[in-house]
Formats: structure tokens, sequence, C-alpha cells
């Protein structure tokens, strides 16, 4: 059986984990609004760290899907463990391209996973939310799917991009209230607008949360 199947090793990883950050960063999580079971979410949170994807795999109740770069899975034992978590490799050719990024977030969705992304395109270098790209209003809008804004405090200051090490600066991760948008919107012309301008108020609220 394959790492990224097993439920057991999945569950012993995760909760590893949650002690990890909640002990030595003192990770908290909250939830404004009670999340529904029956919803397939695309979760879309901000960037500022490579633990990023780590807070938000380990604090989101269900497996969560998201590409990573291919040098993370070189070394066997963490790349066990972020695939574990649901990353999925991804080269830097693939990942250059994005429209070949849209098609796979995409695949994932349609597969049946909760998918994670990140709408800056990249990782912020102040800890401030930079502006939004458009991928993440694509495929809501090809897939009719709700958006679950979420965002990390304290990621940055923990392991700002470039450091080596993880210091010991608390951490909260808040998920907002899903954002639901109606037929109507996902089919006009300009849908796709609407979801950006709902997503970037959204995520700029929660940044003001802290």
């Amino acid at each position: 059986m394959k790492l990224k199947q097993n439920k057991i090793f999945y569950t012993i990883v995760k909760y590893f984990f949650i002690v990890l950050l909640k002990i030595y960063n003192r990770c908290s999580v909250k939830w404004l609004e009670k999340l529904n079971p029956n919803e397939k979410f695309i979760v879309a949170c901000n960037h500022t760290s490579n633990l990023d994807p780590l807070v938000v795999g380990c604090f989101f109740p269900r497996l969560l899907k998201y590409f990573a770069k291919e040098e993370l899975f070189h070394n066997w034992l963490f790349g066990a463990c972020i695939r574990a978590l649901g990353a999925v490799p991804v080269s830097r050719a693939d990942n250059a391209s994005a429209a070949g990024a849209l098609r796979g977030f995409m695949k994932l969705y349609e597969e049946g996973s909760d998918v994670l992304i990140f709408p800056e395109g990249g990782r912020s270098l102040d800890g401030k939310l930079q502006p939004l790209e458009g991928g993440v209003a694509l495929i809501a809008s090809r897939e009719h799917a709700p958006i679950l804004p979420a965002f990390i405090h304290g990621a940055f200051n923990a392991m700002p991009p470039g450091s080596a090490f993880v210091k010991p600066t608390k951490i909260k991760i808040t998920f907002g209230k899903p954002l639901r948008f109606s037929d109507e919107v996902y089919k006009s012309k300009d849908g796709r607008n609407k979801i950006m301008s709902a997503l970037e108020n959204s995520m700029k609220e929660l940044e003001t949360l802290n």
C-alpha cells in the first residue's frame, strides 16, 4: 500500500505535527463558521512560509491535496510525511506553467479532494498579504466550488523565506466563512471578478484578526 493511501500513517504524521506545533509554536486554530462535512472546498490561504502547507494540512479536519515542489521529496522521510499529509510532487517545469497548474488543481478537485491553493502565487517576502492571482476564481467557476478562506499569522516570523530553522514563535490559523456563489455568478462573464473581489475582501478581513 502506498504511503499516501495509508490512513494509519496519515493519522500518525498529522497528530505528531499537531502536537509539535502546539507545543513548540503554541499553534492555535479558530473557525468562524462550522465546517459543512458535505461540502468539498477550495481552501485559499495566505503564504509567507514553508510551514504554511503543514499548518493548514494539520488543522484542516480532512486530507487536503496540494502541489509541492519535487525537491522537497528528495529526503525520503520528509517526503513520505508531506505526501501523507496530501502533498503531490510537481516539477519546476509543470509548476512554471500556469495552465498546467490549474489543470492539475482541477483534476485533484474532480477526483474528490479538498484542495489547498495559495492565491498570492508565491510566498510573501514581508509577511503581508500580496495581490491575489485569478487562478483560484477560474477553478471555482469551472467546478462551481465553494472557497474557504484561511489566514495564518506568525508563520512568517517562525520561518521566513530563506530560513532553514523554525523559531518558537506563536502561530495562529483562522478559517473564515466559506464563500458560496450562485450558478449565475459562476457562469457570468464577470463572475471571476466577483469571486476574486469576495475572496480578497475576506482575506483582508482575516489579516486584521490577529
